[in-house]
């Protein structure tokens, strides 16, 4: 039965950017500090509402992640993490948000712009263990953002992508240390490497150690979608990868 009375709700559209990167061999997130209220002052991801009725989700991603932390989208490949829409998720209203990932190597520092005071690298797990507080609903973003970037190390080459052209095994091994947020070892590692044909090549060449034999050197080979996958080992009791 129709209704003349009715009128569409008052929802608006934003979207959210969890970009993640590499420092000091630790997973950092782009965060920015909110320069109007609500939650002013308080950290966040970087992000807004769609401008215009013609403004798609991703040119929005891309202005702000610009406008707010001055990054070079070109150099990002954004792909869509996620739609989050709890009613009270906003105190302005009804808001939901498209959140977007990326993960690159060697991200340069940002420079806050708009409405944000400032911008910069967090490390993530101060933002998972709470130490880093978060406004909205973004620590719940970052997680599932962080869950995907470990996700991807299982069933993708992107390890290599954060090495130089050419690394060491224990190189790659911190790579995957630093996103999946724990110790592996270092023969079950490299026994996993081995299987994986295709993912790394020899580089013809070894680097000299300060002590003990030259580190053998290698380079990232021509398969991108690894299987067997590197699957994350399960926690044991002592917080390292069992041996097996």
């Amino acid at each position: 039965m129709s209704d003349d009375r009715w009128e569409p709700p008052a929802i608006l559209l934003a979207v959210d950017l969890v970009i993640l990167t590499l420092r000091d061999s630790r997973l950092h997130v782009l965060l920015v500090e909110r320069g109007i209220e609500p939650y002013k002052g308080a950290h966040a991801l970087p992000g807004g509402f769609l401008q215009h009725s013609q403004e798609g989700l991703v040119a929005a991603a891309h202005r702000e992640l610009a406008e707010e932390a001055d990054l070079d989208v070109e150099t990002l490949r954004l792909e869509q993490l996620g739609v989050y829409d709890d009613p009270d998720r906003d105190p302005r209203g009804r808001v939901v948000s498209v959140a977007f990932l990326a993960i690159a190597p060697r991200l340069p520092e940002p420079t806050a712009g708009t409405d944000a005071a400032d911008a910069g690298w967090h490390p993530t797990d101060r933002v998972l263990s709470g130490d880093v507080r978060l406004a909205f609903d973004h620590r719940r973003i970052v997680a599932d953002g962080i869950e995907r970037a470990r996700a991807k190390l299982e069933h993708s080459a992107l390890a290599t992508a954060f090495c130089g052209p050419t690394f060491t095994i224990t190189e790659l091994q911190d790579v995957y240390e630093a996103v999946w947020g724990m110790p592996l070892d270092p023969r079950n590692f490299y026994r996993k490497i081995k299987k994986t044909d295709g993912f790394i090549l020899p580089a013809g060449s070894a680097r000299k150690a300060a002590t003990g034999r030259p580190a053998r050197l290698f380079r990232a080979g021509p398969r991108e979608v690894l299987y067997p996958p590197m699957i994350r080992p399960v926690d044991s009791p002592n917080g390292k990868e069992p041996v097996q």
